[in-house]
């Protein structure tokens, strides 16, 4: 059975906390010396990178349904339920919020109803008690006719470029990223542009709807590259408060985080029951007309999921068979140099010849300066 807390004391509780242990780790943001980690469905650590062999975990942010995060200067955004909550971060060990953005998401909104604006009378489930209930199937045959019966669905939603000195770098699974002076996010189907000119106090300024199965934003020069179930879309931010489509390109169903680099664009399409497909592939797009990409090459992958690219170098993180290096000085004919095994890979972030890679059993950091050979330089194992 579900236990209930206002709105307000939900967000009373959104700020920092003591350290927690790494579970269910998801995307990340990387931020000078810090790197700020989403716990699925919970919250974000908070890890003090100043020495990357030797990482600290000195803080947790508290946030209900938390997927996605985006950093610029002093400030951390977040997402809660279909809220957008803006934090004050220019202490990382003593984190607190200053904006809350109530149903910026409407497609992603759990809780806002019959146009509601109190926060206090809204409830929201903060915990289950977990209970075996026998019911008559006959009598019950839809959940609807059992008033005190309760189904959860707990899916959850689950993006890299030379930032500006004062944002921060997200992963190819992102959904949220920041370009100048603005936020862009993306749900299930649309694109929302908002505009954090005055950073404690973002003003929404568009609503793009997408169709359906929209999963990623990865930003490169003046440009969005959006992964969708169906395909890639590439916007155009010559208007950032209103960007408008200038290509796209369609590919068969199934999840697609995309990144871009030069001329090409690199597209990891993954197979599973969430994923309605049984493809694992890298898809090479040629994007020297953005108006009209066209498809190059295709590699067969185990079960990708997010990518990065350094100089020459591509990572893909391949599920179960861990992270796959390339040489993609010639992106037309990648050749496989290392392939790390033995963790099951989810997200990576490479520069300046580092990766921090997401992993269902850690949070992993390499050198890469010799590919061929990466040195492993830490590690923070998850407790599940």
């Amino acid at each position: 059975m579900p236990v209930y807390k206002s709105l307000t004391e939900v967000r009373t509780g959104m700020k920092s906390t003591a350290p927690k242990a790494l579970e269910r780790t998801g995307k990340l943001n990387i931020f000078g010396n810090y790197i700020f980690l989403n716990e699925v469905g919970k919250g974000i650590h908070v890890i003090d990178n100043a020495n990357p062999a030797a990482p600290k975990n000195i803080g947790f942010i508290n946030i209900p349904a938390n997927v996605d995060l985006a950093v610029r200067g002093n400030y951390l955004y977040a997402d809660s339920y279909s809220d957008i909550i803006v934090f004050d971060i220019s202490n990382p060990t003593n984190v607190s919020p200053v904006k809350f953005m109530n149903n910026v998401m409407k497609e992603k909104n759990a809780y806002w109803y019959n146009n509601t604006t109190n926060a206090d009378s809204i409830k929201v489930v903060v915990d289950y008690i977990a209970r075996d209930t026998t019911v008559d199937c006959n009598t019950y045959d839809r959940w609807n006719r059992c008033a005190n019966c309760l189904t959860l669905d707990s899916r959850s939603s689950t993006g890299f470029f030379a930032a500006a000195p004062q944002t921060g770098v997200g992963g190819s699974m992102a959904s949220f990223t920041i370009v100048n002076n603005f936020l862009y996010t993306v749900g299930f189907s649309s694109l929302y542009s908002i505009d954090i000119s005055t950073p404690d106090n973002p003003q929404q300024t568009a609503v793009r709807n997408m169709g359906w199965g929209i999963e990623t934003i990865y930003p490169f020069q003046n440009k969005l590259f959006i992964g969708s179930r169906t395909g890639m879309f590439i916007y155009d931010l010559s208007n950032p408060a209103s960007p408008t489509q200038q290509g796209s390109f369609a590919h068969a169903n199934s999840c697609d985080p995309v990144i871009a680099d030069g001329q090409y664009a690199y597209v990891t399409l993954r197979g599973g029951t969430d994923c309605n497909t049984f493809t694992n592939e890298l898809n090479v797009i040629d994007i020297s007309n953005l108006s009209a990409p066209v498809l190059k090459t295709r590699h067969n992958l185990f079960n990708p999921h997010g990518l990065a690219k350094d100089g020459d170098i591509l990572m893909i993180c391949d599920g179960k068979e861990g992270l796959k290096i390339y040489n993609a000085a010639s992106p037309l004919n990648l050749q496989l140099i290392k392939k790390i095994e033995g963790l099951e890979t989810f997200d990576v972030i490479a520069m300046n010849k580092k990766a921090i890679v997401v992993a269902k059993d850690g949070l992993y950091q390499y050198d890469f300066t010799n590919p061929v050979n990466p040195k492993l330089l830490s590690k923070l194992s998850t407790t599940k």
